[in-house]
């Protein structure tokens, strides 16, 4: 449970972060993504699920 809540929280602050750095870029990046397909953006949302289950078995594995 304390990884998920690590998790969440790193989540979280990361996205604010881009919120609060870059605003203009957020929108233009929604606006690429609802362009694309429904069948792209599914790919890439389980690209990035992918990638995410990597990274953190990565991290696991070196103990973080």
């Amino acid at each position: 449970m304390d990884y998920l809540l690590l998790g969440l929280g790193v989540a979280l602050m990361l996205e604010g972060l881009l919120y609060a750095l870059a605003p203009g870029l957020v929108e233009q990046l929604l606006e690429a993504l609802r362009a694309l397909p429904q069948e792209q953006r599914r790919m890439l949302g389980l690209g990035a699920i992918a990638l995410g289950l990597a990274l953190t078995w990565l991290a696991m594995q070196l103990g973080f």
